[in-house]
C-alpha cells in the first residue's frame, strides 16, 4: 500500500498485525451469557478498552509511524497529530516507545484526564480550537513550520489498516459472530474493521445522536459536514467522516444507529455495576446501542460488540 488515496485491503491489514504485533496487546474477549447485562442475547465484548494508552488508537499510530520508518519517510522532526484526546494519546505513547518527539494539539473541550495522558507519555501538548478541525487546521500550520510528520486521527491508509487489526483478532477470536456493533467519531476505526471483515460479519455503526456524522454521510451518499456535541464530542467529535473509509462504510457498514447522551451514560454504568469496567463515554457507546434499545438483535443472531476506550476520570461515572 503505496497511494495514501486508497483505501486499506485485507492484505494491508495482514501486514499491519505483523509489523505492530510487537507493540500493542491482543486484547481479550469477555463472553456474556444472555441477561449478564440486561440484553437477551449472549454477548462477546472485545475489551480494547485494555489496549496502551486506553484505547484502540496505538494500532494505527504505530503502523503510520513503522511504514513510515521503514520507508525511509521519518523525518528527524519526528511526529505531529491532533486529536480530542485518545488518538494523541496513543501518538504520544508510540512516539516514546520508538524513541521520536511528538507534537499534539487538542480543542479545548479535550477532558483533562485526556490531556495528562498525553503529557505523561513525553509529549508537548497544544490546546487550541473550540473543535478537533480548528485543533487540527493548528496542528497543519506547524507542521508546515516544523516538517514533522502528520499522524492523522483516521483519514490515513495506515492508519485504518492499523485499526483494521482490530477487526482481525476480534474474528478469530469469536469467529461465530453474525454481528459487531462499534463506535463511530471520523471513521478510522470502522472503516479499518470493515475492510478486514469485507461482508463476512454485519457491522453496526453507533453514534451519538449529537454526533452523527458517518449517519448522515450514509443518508446523504457522501462525507458531509455534522453536528458535534454532547457526551462523547471528545472521542466521536468529527465534523466528518474521513474520505477514505467511506467507500469501505457504503459497501460493508449494514446499519447506522444513533443514541442518545443518557443512554451512554447508561451504558457506562452499567459496564462498572456488573463488570467492574470504566469506559469513557466514547467507549460505551456501541454497548448502549443495544442497552437502550435503539438496535434490536434480529432472530439468531451472535453479537460482539468492541469496548474502545477508558480514558475517563473515574469519577464521573463511580458514584
Amino acid at each position: 500500500m503505496t497511494d495514501e488515496s486508497i483505501p486499506p485491503e485485507c492484505s494491508d491489514i495482514e501486514v499491519a498485525h505483523r509489523r505492530i504485533a510487537a507493540h500493542v496487546r491482543h486484547t481479550p474477549l469477555l463472553r456474556l451469557a444472555a441477561g449478564e447485562l440486561d440484553v437477551p442475547v449472549p454477548l462477546a465484548l472485545k475489551l480494547e478498552l485494555l489496549q496502551h494508552a486506553g484505547s484502540f488508537k496505538p494500532r494505527g499510530a504505530f503502523n503510520r509511524i513503522l511504514s513510515a520508518r521503514e520507508a525511509g519517510a521519518l523525518p528527524a522532526a519526528g511526529v505531529i497529530a491532533a486529536s480530542g484526546g485518545n488518538h494523541g494519546a496513543a501518538v504520544a505513547y508510540a512516539a516514546r516507545a520508538l524513541g521520536l518527539t511528538a507534537e499534539i494539539f487538542v480543542p479545548e473541550l479535550t477532558p483533562a484526564a485526556k490531556r495528562a495522558r498525553i503529557e505523561s507519555f513525553g509529549a508537548r501538548l497544544v490546546r487550541t480550537g473550540a473543535t478537533y478541525a480548528e485543533a487540527l487546521e493548528a496542528s497543519r500550520a506547524r507542521r508546515a513550520e516544523t516538517g514533522a510528520m502528520e499522524v492523522h486521527a483516521y483519514d490515513h491508509p495506515a492508519v485504518l489498516a492499523g485499526q483494521g487489526t482490530t477487526a482481525k483478532e476480534f474474528e478469530a477470536d469469536a469467529p461465530e459472530l453474525t454481528h459487531i456493533l462499534v463506535a463511530t467519531g471520523g471513521g478510522g476505526l470502522i472503516g479499518g474493521m470493515a475492510a478486514w471483515l469485507a461482508g463476512r460479519v454485519k457491522v453496526v455503526s453507533v453514534e451519538p445522536a449529537a454526533c452523527p456524522a458517518l449517519h448522515d454521510a450514509l443518508a446523504a451518499g457522501r462525507p458531509v459536514a455534522a453536528a458535534v456535541g454532547g457526551v462523547a464530542a471528545d472521542a466521536l467529535g468529527a465534523r466528518q467522516v474521513g474520505a477514505l473509509m467511506f467507500p469501505l462504510a457504503e459497501a460493508y457498514v449494514s446499519e447506522a444507529v444513533l443514541v442518545a447522551d443518557d443512554a451512554i451514560r447508561a451504558a457506562q454504568r452499567l459496564l462498572w455495576d456488573r463488570l467492574r469496567l470504566i469506559a469513557e463515554p466514547g467507549g460505551a457507546t456501541a454497548l448502549a446501542a443495544l442497552t437502550s434499545g435503539a438496535w434490536v438483535p434480529p432472530a439468531g443472531a451472535r453479537v460482539g460488540v468492541l469496548v474502545c476506550g477508558a480514558n475517563a476520570d473515574p469519577a464521573t461515572i463511580v458514584t
